[in-house]
């Protein structure tokens, strides 16, 4: 049954990663929260082990997203390379910040970020579209910022990247296809970190590499790649309109239920 869920709970993230260019943690963190608490996960591990997990079966979905993506053409390569320099210090920065932290404040903090950017896409708040995205620096130093939040909230930044994007005046489907390409780096960075940081806790349950659960990955990963490119496709039939208020509506819902 715990191997089921799992591979359930992969097919949902892989459908969310194709769908709306994120990496499926914005999902698979409450429920591995919820599973390990179940499993009698000790407490001071418990949301460490769900970020770190999540950050390491988002490899697996953003690769097939990447890909389906790409093959339609919608994948800004351009922005996605100096972003990624950004990223990759940011998430090592990020992993260390989230060590730091303590469970619960660490869940309340996923459930307020999730509400207040699902807020801002639902009503549509932002400042005057620029009329070309930004230069190089600047790419940069939003990646940075974006891999050091993305590893503090277990997601592949998609529900930072692609607010970031579109406000950059990118249309929806390549704010989407660039947001799920640099969902890679932000979760190879930062797995490798909770990896490293988890390293020989002896709180932490067996069959388990640091901060990552080795079954929760492997039956998430199954399941997850496949159902990354059905979620690509989909993106590519539904409205930008429509793909933004049902991002909004998950991203709230999710938030609501950390806090609660």
């Amino acid at each position: 049954m715990e191997l089921l869920l799992y591979m359930l709970l992969g097919a949902a993230a892989g459908v969310l990663a194709g769908l709306f260019g994120v990496g499926g943690g914005i999902i698979i963190v409450p429920v591995l929260v919820l599973s390990f608490t179940a499993q009698g996960v000790d407490p001071a591990v418990l949301t460490h082990l769900a970020v770190g997990t999540s950050l390491a079966t988002i490899i697996f979905t953003s690769i097939n997203s990447v890909l389906e993506h790409h093959r339609r053409g919608a994948v800004r390569w351009s922005i996605f390379a100096w972003m990624t320099l950004g990223i990759l210090l940011g998430a090592g920065l990020g992993s260390l910040t989230a060590a730091a932290i303590q469970g619960p404040q660490l869940q309340r903090i996923i459930g307020v970020f999730a509400i207040a950017v699902s807020l801002q896409m639902a009503l549509d708040l932002k400042p005057r579209a620029s009329s070309a995205v930004p230069g190089r620096l600047a790419l940069g130093a939003a990646g940075g910022v974006i891999g050091w939040a993305s590893a503090i909230f277990g997601i592949g930044g998609g529900s930072l990247n692609v607010p970031f994007l579109t406000w950059r005046s990118l249309p929806m489907q390549q704010a989407v296809a660039t947001s799920a390409a640099c969902g890679l780096p932000i979760a190879l960075a930062s797995a490798l970190s909770f990896m490293w940081l988890g390293w020989d806790d002896p709180q932490l349950p067996p069959w388990s590499l640091g901060f990552v659960y080795l079954p929760a990955l492997a039956g998430i990963a199954l399941t997850s790649m496949f159902f990354a490119r059905f979620g690509a496709r989909l993106a590519h039939r539904l409205s930008p309109r429509v793909l933004k208020r049902l991002f909004a509506l998950l991203l709230f819902s999710v938030g609501v239920n950390f806090l609660i």
